[in-house]
């Protein structure tokens, strides 16, 4: 399995090398669909000598569990959004899901960090983009462009892309 998810970060850094010049992009930047993944999603800069105090991630409606992990001395709000129907997790049944998750803290300019999410991603291949919005002392940064075929992203949101679950795989997790 872990060669897996190696061959498909390989394969996103190779085919998409416009990843890498993002300015929030995923620590990995692939996943195998449907599966559980933990998104460490790498704020690189502040807003120019402005230190970053807010980091805000919209959740695609996609996914429909999402769990973000606490950063000592950040403080964090979950948005929630009702679902249209209920879905099973480990823990029971569940009736809405996160649509953000907002970290509110500070990032001096010079340095760089990563905020994680544990999610559950939809059983598909493609890209999945995750707007960020990046508020600094003085400014903000709206990562939050999904690139049109072909052209590149003034501010490209972070960006996952997903391999296609094969049938056997689709078939396990739902057993689980």
């Amino acid at each position: 399995m872990k060669h897996a998810y190696f061959g498909a970060a390989l394969f996103a850094a190779l085919a998409f090398p416009s990843l890498a010049l993002a300015h929030v992009s995923l620590a990995v930047p692939a996943a195998l669909g449907g599966s559980y993944y933990v998104g460490a999603f790498r704020l690189s800069h502040g807003c120019g000598a402005s230190p970053t105090i807010s980091v805000r991630i919209d959740i695609p409606a996609e996914i429909d569990i999402a769990r973000p992990q606490p950063k000592p001395g950040w403080s964090l709000t979950v948005t929630r959004q009702r679902l249209a129907k209920p879905v099973q997790s480990e823990g029971g049944m569940v009736a809405d899901r996160v649509s953000a998750i907002t970290w509110t803290g500070q990032l001096p300019a010079d340095q760089f960090d990563e905020f994680a999410i544990m999610m559950r991603v939809p059983p598909r291949g493609g890209a999945l983009y995750f707007p960020v919005v990046q508020t600094c002392a003085e400014g903000e940064r709206r990562w939050v462009d999904v690139p049109k075929p072909g052209a590149r992203a003034a501010n490209p949101a972070a960006v996952l892309q997903l391999a296609a679950p094969s049938n056997q795989q689709v078939a396990q997790e739902h057993r689980h």
